[in-house]
């Protein structure tokens, strides 16, 4: 399987200000892809630090990044375990920490994992150890609570009425078949797929994805030495805001980037993925 293209990836790497030897961290290492640029713009000594809790993800990277031998390490972590494992590999302190943080095409393109809108399965963990499944949020919370799940983490205007038909057509095993209740509720308006925010309000809820960014942002000042950089990638509005907030109220941080820095037009053709992104840096104090 072809890895996906990395996001935003020179921009990421002016951002780090990479230097010789340095150490970064990538929380997101995926299949290695900006790890990769990194370590060869810091050749010849500089090392990388890799974490993902999905083993398939996992597996990639070592193969992308086998040929810097020693100086990358790979580590199975979720990144809200960023000090203990930066602290367990004498990766502390750090000059640098990426994150690049939502759904890969990896993962969307693989359809045992239930990401897609035409898998057969309703998992949708990007961490096989983690309990939640999207299939026992669909089936078993009540209308109320999917609404609000819905509404809350997926931003969905039509949450209750998606709600209400969910519950009325359940039990669902396979994403197609929601996929294809939620469009019978609310029809198709545009190019975007009438279900693509309930699948994202079932992701986030499913991976603990906003609890696990609030819950790594304090940590960094704790890994990333006096002028090291922070990269942030965030693909829609509830990360985005969380990580802006956090850099403007926090004086251990120089934000670097009054407004988000986004893909250009080209890079968005030439990677759909790319379309939502937003980077945003900071420096640390």
């Amino acid at each position: 399987m072809k890895p996906h293209i990395p996001v935003l990836l020179d921009e990421v790497l002016n951002a780090l200000a990479l230097k010789g030897g340095g150490k970064y961290i990538d929380g997101t290492v995926g299949a290695g892809g900006h790890a990769e640029a990194i370590l060869k713009a810091t050749a010849p000594d500089g090392k990388l630090l890799g974490l993902d809790g999905d083993p398939e993800a996992l597996n990639i990277a070592r193969e992308t990044l086998e040929k810097f031998g020693e100086r990358a390490i790979l580590v199975r972590s979720n990144f809200v375990e960023i000090r203990n494992v930066a602290a367990a590999q004498n990766f502390m302190p750090a000059d640098g920490v990426l994150l690049d943080l939502g759904l890969s095409s990896m993962q969307l393109a693989n359809l045992e994992r239930g990401f897609s809108f035409l898998s057969a399965s309703l998992d949708m963990r990007m961490d096989d150890r983690t309990e939640l499944t999207a299939l026992e949020i669909v089936n078993e919370y009540d209308e109320t609570e999917l609404a609000d799940l819905i509404f809350e983490l997926g931003e969905e205007h039509y949450s209750k009425k998606i709600a209400r038909w969910i519950v009325a057509n359940r039990p669902f095993q396979q994403a197609h078949e929601l996929a294809q209740v939620i469009e019978r509720a609310v029809g198709r308006r545009g190019k975007i797929h009438p279900a693509t925010k309930t699948f994202q309000a079932l992701r986030i809820a499913v991976n603990h994805e906003l609890e696990n960014l609030e819950g790594v942002l304090p940590q960094l000042a704790e890994v990333v030495r006096q002028g090291g950089r922070v990269a942030i990638i965030t693909f829609h509005s509830l990360e985005d805001r969380i990580v802006k907030n956090f850099f403007k109220q926090n004086d251990q941080w120089r934000n670097l980037t009054k407004h988000p820095i986004k893909p250009t037009y080209q890079q968005t053709r030439e990677n759909a993925r790319a379309r939502s992104a937003k980077l945003r840096v900071a420096e640390r104090a």
